[in-house]
C-alpha cells in the first residue's frame, strides 16, 4: 500500500508541477503529455505511437517507480491505481505508453526464449545405426536416380549413408530418434529382403566340389574348347551344314530337271515389212549351278569361347546360396565346417571317387541348349556321395541360408562345360539365350572323361578367383583320402 500511496504521488507532482522527480529527469514523457493537450484522441495515439518509435528509452518510463518489483504485471497496476486522478486524454497516454512497455518486455522474453530453443536444438543428440550390405544390393537402396534412397529419407526423417567404394559395406543411418532409425533400417531391411529373392540379384557363393584338382581333367577340357574353338577341326561345321542342309538337296534336284524337260526354243519367220511369224522350237536352254548353301559358322551357332567353363574351375555344384554380407558368409562359413564329422559319417569314412562320361544337355534340345553337362556317376554305386551333400545341404536350409525355391530343388549333380548365361559381348541376346549343340553332342557325346576321387568340399564365392584359378574359397571340409586301418 506504501509504495502505490508514494507513486500516485509522484505522479501528480509530475502532471501539474513544472519540475520533475529526480526518478523521471532525462525523460522525453513529460514533453509529450504537455504537447498533447493540444491535440484531438485520434491523433495523439498516431503521434504517441510515432514519437514512442522514434524514442526507444520510453519502454523504461514506469520500471523505476517501483520499489520491490519490477515485473510487468506491477507496472500494470500501476496504472490502474493512478488512472482516476488523471484527465482522459492523459489517460489514454498513459496506457499507451503502459502497453508499449508490455510489449517491449514481453518481446525481450520471447527473443530470449527463441535463443534458447535454438540452442536446444543444436544439441539434440543425434542416433545412428549400421548395416552391412554387399556392394551388389547397394543399387537397390538408392533406386531408380537415388529414389528410393530420397523417398526412405524423407518419410523417415533420416539420412541415409551408403559407401562410396566398392569394397566397403557398411551403410549407416542417422536420425534424431531412435524410432526414426529403427523404421528406416526395417525398411532397408524389407528391400533387401526382397531383391534377395528376385532374380535380379544373382548368387553370391555356392558348395563346390572341385573338379580342378586334377591336372590331366583340365588338360582334357582345354583340348575339348580348343577342338571346337579351333579351324583346324572341320567336322563339326561339316555335320551341321549336312544337317542344314538334308532337306533341300532332293527339290533342288528335281527342279533342275523339270528345266530342262520344259526346254523353249524360237523360230521368227519374216513374211512381210510389218509382221513376223513366230514358231516355238526346241532348243536348248542356258542353265546355271545351283547357288551352293552358306555353311553355318560357329557365331552362327550361337558358339564363342565366353560360353565355355573355365577348365581351372571345373567342378560340381551341389548347393547355391545368396549371402549379401559378411555375417552371413562368417555364418555359412560355420556352417559348413560344423558338418565336417557328420560328411565324414555319411561317407562311411572311405575314399569317394566318381566317374565322368560322355555329355547331356540341361533342359530343352540340343538345339536349343542352354547348358550342356558330363553325366557324373558315383563309382560303386552305393549313394554315399548323395548322402554327403543332402547333409550339407540340410545343414544351410537349418540355418536359414537358403531361398525356399532352391531348398525345395532335388539335387542333381553335374558337371557343367558350357553355359550360355556366361556369355558376353555382341552375341548375348537375353536371359533366353542358347546354342546349337548337335555337332558337339555328335562328336563328344559319348566321350570318356575319366575317374577322380572328391577329396574337399567348399564354400566358394563367385567372380573371385584364388592364384590357382579357383573360385575363392571361404571355407572348406575334408573328404578321406584313404581307407582307414581296422
Amino acid at each position: 500500500m506504501f509504495g502505490c500511496s508514494c507513486r500516485a504521488v509522484g505522479l501528480l507532482k509530475f502532471v501539474n508541477s513544472s519540475k520533475l522527480p529526480n526518478y523521471f529527469q532525462g525523460n522525453v514523457s513529460y514533453h509529450s503529455l504537455s504537447f498533447n493537450k493540444k491535440m484531438s484522441g485520434p491523433k495523439l495515439r498516431l503521434d504517441l505511437i510515432d514519437r514512442n518509435k522514434k524514442q526507444k528509452t520510453v519502454t523504461h518510463l514506469w520500471r523505476p517507480v517501483s520499489t520491490q518489483s519490477n515485473s510487468v504485471q506491477e507496472s500494470a497496476d500501476v496504472c490502474s491505481s493512478v488512472s482516476s486522478s488523471i484527465s482522459n486524454s492523459q489517460q489514454e497516454a498513459i496506457t499507451e505508453v503502459t502497453d508499449k512497455t508490455i510489449s517491449s518486455s514481453s518481446l525481450g522474453d520471447n527473443v530470449q526464449g527463441r535463443a534458447l530453443n535454438e540452442e536446444s536444438m543444436l544439441s539434440v543428440e543425434k542416433h545412428s545405426l549400421t548395416i552391412q550390405v554387399d556392394a551388389s544390393l547397394i543399387r537397390f537402396i538408392k533406386g531408380k536416380r537415388g529414389s528410393t534412397q530420397q523417398k526412405i529419407e524423407e518419410e523417415m526423417g533420416v539420412k541415409v549413408i551408403i559407401p562410396s567404394s566398392k569394397k566397403e559395406e557398411t551403410t549407416i543411418i542417422e536420425g534424431s530418434s531412435i524410432d526414426s532409425v529403427t523404421r528406416a533400417s526395417e525398411k532397408i531391411q524389407a528391400i533387401i529382403d526382397e531383391a534377395v529373392k528376385s532374380p535380379s540379384l544373382d548368387y553370391s557363393h555356392f558348395i563346390s566340389l572341385p573338379l580342378a584338382i586334377h591336372p590331366e581333367l583340365v588338360d582334357k577340357l582345354f583340348n575339348f574348347q580348343n577342338t571346337i574353338l579351333g579351324e583346324a577341326d572341320a567336322s563339326l561345321v561339316q555335320t551341321m551344314e549336312s544337317d542344314s542342309n538334308e532337306d533341300t538337296s532332293d527339290d533342288e534336284n528335281k527342279d533342275q530337271q523339270s528345266s530342262k524337260e520344259n526346254g523353249v526354243a524360237v523360230e521368227l519367220k519374216v513374211e512381210d515389212d510389218r509382221h513376223v511369224k513366230v514358231d516355238l522350237t526346241s532348243i536348248p536352254l542356258v542353265s546355271y549351278a545351283p547357288k551352293a548353301s552358306k555353311s553355318p559358322t560357329l557365331s552362327g551357332l550361337g558358339i564363342d569361347r565366353s560360353i565355355f567353363i573355365k577348365p581351372k574351375t571345373f567342378h560340381l555344384t551341389v548347393l547355391m546360396l545368396k549371402l549379401w554380407n559378411k555375417e552371413r558368409i562368417n555364418a555359412a562359413s560355420e556352417v559348413l565346417k560344423s558338418v565336417s564329422l557328420k560328411v565324414m559319417d555319411a561317407l562311411d569314412n572311405r575314399p569317394l571317387s566318381v566317374r565322368l562320361k560322355g555329355l547331356d544337355c540341361m533342359r530343352g534340345s540340343m538345339a536349343k541348349a542352354r547348358v550342356l553337362y558330363a553325366t557324373v556317376e558315383e563309382i560303386g554305386n552305393e549313394g554315399r556321395l548323395l548322402r554327403a551333400c543332402q547333409v550339407i545341404i540340410d545343414a544351410f536350409v537349418g540355418a536359414g541360408l537358403v531361398l525356399e525355391k532352391d531348398a525345395k530343388q532335388k539335387l542333381k549333380l553335374h558337371a557343367t562345360v558350357m553355359n550360355s548365361r556366361h556369355r558376353k559381348g555382341k552375341m548375348r541376346k537375353n536371359k533366353y539365350d542358347s546354342f546349337d549343340a548337335r555337332g558337339i553332342f555328335k562328336q563328344f557325346g559319348s566321350e570318356e572323361w575319366g575317374e577322380y576321387p572328391i577329396r574337399e568340399a567348399h564354400l566358394s564365392q563367385r567372380f573371385v578367383f584364388d592364384e590357382n584359378g579357383y573360385y575363392h574359397c571361404c571355407a572348406s571340409i575334408p573328404f578321406p583320402e584313404s581307407m582307414q586301418a581296422d
